[in-house]
């Protein structure tokens, strides 16, 4: 486990709309664009094998892309490489993170220094949510797979303890940028969880009219 002390002052940023990497979790990336190429192996030259995930924001009526101000970091943790030169690497992630300033110099990829500051817990034990109804949860996610069309693996959502539970399903639920945000910037667990349940209750009641479940 990584220290506050291990953490980089700077570190390449990947901003990618919808993808959502939190503490202790573990996502999937495919790498194929030569700028990101570069990032990657960039990255794997350093001690930390940092990269830092990040949602950009298009900025209304400006004509330009920008990136939110907290995003999350992940150590490459694993990595392959195909035939024809790209990569599907596991990013597993350490600690959110503030972006302070976007770094200028010759990289192909964004730079930005960075500060940990605010989360500490980040970098602690495994979370605990002492309200968690997993039954009301899977019973709700029932519904939201079934109007979306999706299947899961009901037995291991089962048995996952509920910090593994609720970060795994805020990052592979189809919702949109600005709430995947919310997802990373919920300040605990428990936060997470219910902004969770929210967005499912409000996406089947704009789906289909169906009441929230209470």
């Amino acid at each position: 486990m990584m220290s506050a002390a291990d953490l980089p002052g700077t570190i390449p940023v990947f901003p990618l709309p919808g993808a959502l990497l939190l503490p202790r979790a573990r996502l999937p990336l495919h790498i194929f664009e030569p700028r990101y190429l570069a990032m990657l192996e960039d990255a794997l030259r350093t001690q930390h094998r940092m990269i830092g995930m990040i949602q950009p924001r298009e900025m209304a009526g400006q004509g330009a892309t920008r990136l939110h101000a907290i995003g999350c970091a992940g150590r490459v943790t694993g990595f392959s490489e195909t035939d024809d030169g790209r990569y599907m690497i596991t990013l597993t992630g350490i600690s959110r993170y503030r972006v302070t300033r976007e770094v200028s110099g010759f990289t192909p990829y964004i730079k930005a220094d960075v500060s940990w500051a605010g989360f500490d817990r980040d970098l602690g034990a495994v979370e605990q949510d002492p309200g968690f109804d997993r039954t009301r949860l899977l019973h709700l996610l029932g519904r939201y797979f079934e109007a979306h069309h999706l299947s899961t693996d009901w037995d291991s959502l089962k048995e996952a303890d509920e910090e593994l539970l609720i970060n795994s399903l805020s990052m592979l639920c189809p919702f949109d940028p600005e709430d995947k945000q919310a997802l990373l910037e919920a300040p605990s667990l428990i936060t997470r969880r219910e902004t969770l349940i929210t967005l499912i209750e409000f996406a089947l009641l704009s789906g289909n009219g169906d009441e929230i479940l209470q």
